[in-house]
């Protein structure tokens, strides 16, 4: 899987782009979980996830051929 990083979440992983090999199906949930164990600070980022462009709910399955974007909080004047 694909994985795009922007904004602060590309500074906390140090890439714009992470590969992550799934045999199976994964929940968005469990996807938060691993990302969590690898890159300790997103999870206090209060992330979103899009995946194939679109926002995801924790309940979705991402699959091997997904991409997936890491979206983090904007803010702006």
């Amino acid at each position: 899987m694909r994985i795009l990083c922007f904004g602060i979440a590309k500074d906390i992983t140090g890439e714009k782009e992470l590969d992550l090999e799934l045999e199976t199906p994964m929940r968005v949930d469990n996807l938060r979980v691993a990302l969590a164990e690898r890159y300790r600070d997103l999870d206090r980022l209060g992330y979103m996830l899009a995946v194939n462009e679109k926002y995801a709910q924790d309940d979705e399955l991402v699959r091997s051929e997904d991409e997936v974007a890491i979206i983090p909080p904007v803010s702006g004047g």
